[in-house]
């Protein structure tokens, strides 16, 4: 497997990004898996951290299965797979709800009292743990462009060769570690990949 876990997938990331060491990057994690990267990131690069918050839209039956991502203006981005998977309308407005619901859950509780970072100007990396279909990680950089940042990153460990195509065109950069053809899930490329928690993200958020 080309990662222990997602420590050392964030150190290699964190050396194959050196480059913007000197430019105080805005480095945005993904919630939940991606935030204890971003804080290894973010201080082996002497930049800030902070998350960018988007859902999964899971298919009918199916959750597990993207069907779509949704950020925090409700912006939605939908997968040619959608409408096959029987995600209708319908469907994706009721799903689109209850993540929208949930986003404003995550949003409380990992920065209450402060405004989410700006990425106006700068140069931002925004970090996931691994990427599949790569909607979540369409509608993160869709939220940030929309912000007009000087120079735009997406940083993984792992993503499908289709799916780093897929997002070139919204990126000013990828920078991916591994893009293996033969590609079942992100968990497969980690020897240990547990699920992180909310009281990791704000303690890695409040550590910084």
């Amino acid at each position: 497997m080309p990662f222990i876990n997602r420590e050392d997938a964030a150190g290699q990331l964190a050396r194959a990004l050196s480059k913007f060491a000197g430019k105080h990057p805005l480095v945005l994690a993904v919630p939940r898996g991606a935030v204890p990267m971003g804080a290894i990131i973010a201080t082996a690069l002497g930049g800030d951290l902070d998350i960018v918050l988007v859902r999964k839209l899971g298919a009918p039956g199916n959750p597990e299965l993207a069907i779509g991502a949704v950020d925090e203006s409700g912006w939605t981005y939908l997968t040619p797979q959608a409408a096959m998977a029987g995600a209708y309308s319908e469907y994706v407005d009721r799903e689109r709800t209850a993540q929208l619901e949930e986003l404003r859950r995550r949003r409380a509780r990992y920065t209450p009292g402060r405004e989410a970072a700006s990425a106006a100007g700068r140069w931002v990396i925004v970090v996931d743990d691994g990427l599949a279909t790569g909607a979540s990680m369409m509608a993160a950089l869709h939220a940030i462009r929309q912000q007009k940042p000087l120079h735009l990153v997406c940083a993984v460990p792992v993503a499908p060769p289709q799916t780093l195509e897929r997002l070139r065109p919204f990126v000013d950069e990828i920078v991916c570690l591994e893009a293996p053809t033969q590609f079942h899930s992100v968990g497969q490329f980690y020897r240990d990949f547990p699920q992180v928690e909310d009281e990791q993200v704000v303690a890695a958020l409040n550590a910084r």
